[in-house]
């Protein structure tokens, strides 16, 4: 199995912050964030390489940041050749140019380089092994008007996703998908023939509600921390829970 951590965009809802700073190497309790994500896959024992794709303009900060990474894994920086938000080729454009520059024909573990989640990584992957098909880690936010700003889910008694809608503007649940997906060889095909077929290369949600029509995909649903960091004030969120978690260890 590979991973790829998506890690390409520009961030413009946390300017100044991040005008010349990649979200994902913010400091979150005087670590960056990355180190959380990747901290995360490193109990993987099927893992072998982990992508981290990025873009032009930060190239050189992630390569920086790697410099100084202790892990197992093989890791390897791919960078789009983009350096605006205009030339961007969007999360699923990028993980599509990844899998084809990469000839990429193994199961995929992709996770967002904003997400921090709870939940051992281990239990996710084992799942997915179980169901031997798609799977996405799903939260229920138990907030309807939060959840118009993400996929919300409709899954059976068996977990399998029967309905997927991007950001709708009823949501009839509070169950949503959260940037952590794991694809089986055939999910990673399709995630070329979705772009082949002229979809929507921008946004994950938009692939996801494509692939659940055309292939099984079930739901990993957890409780517990989910931080999906993309404004000001969820960065400020994660940053006070992480810090006083340092803190209760340094005072234990």
């Amino acid at each position: 199995m590979r991973a790829v951590i998506l890690a390409g965009g520009y961030a413009r809802r946390m300017w100044p912050l991040t005008k010349n700073k990649p979200k994902p190497l913010l400091p979150i309790a005087g670590r960056p964030m990355l180190d959380y994500v990747l901290a995360s896959l490193e109990p993987l024992p099927t893992l072998e390489e982990i992508f981290i794709s990025t873009n032009m303009r930060f190239q050189s900060q992630f390569k920086k940041y790697l410099e100084g990474v202790r892990t197992r894994k093989r890791l390897r920086l791919f960078v789009e050749d983009s350096r605006s938000e205009e030339e961007k080729l969007g999360s699923v454009g990028a993980l599509g140019y990844l899998i084809r520059e990469n000839n990429i024909n193994d199961e995929l573990l992709v996770v967002g380089g904003d997400n921090i989640f709870s939940f051992r990584m281990t239990d996710f992957i084992e799942y997915f092994q179980t169901k031997k098909t798609n799977v996405i880690a799903l939260y229920d936010l138990g907030d309807l008007e939060k959840a118009r700003l993400y996929g919300v889910v409709h899954i059976d008694e068996e977990f399998r996703i029967i309905d997927f809608q991007e950001k709708p503007r009823d949501p009839e649940s509070t169950l949503v998908s959260t940037a952590c997906y794991a694809f089986t060889r055939k999910g990673v095909r399709n995630v070329l023939r979705y772009l082949e077929e002229g979809n929507d290369p921008d946004k994950m949600g938009h692939f996801i509600e494509w692939l659940c029509k055309h292939d099984e995909v079930y739901g990993f649903v957890f409780t517990g921390i989910w931080f999906d960091i993309g404004s000001l004030e969820s960065y400020e969120a994660a940053d006070k829970y992480f810090s006083s978690l340092k803190k209760e260890t340094r005072d234990a």
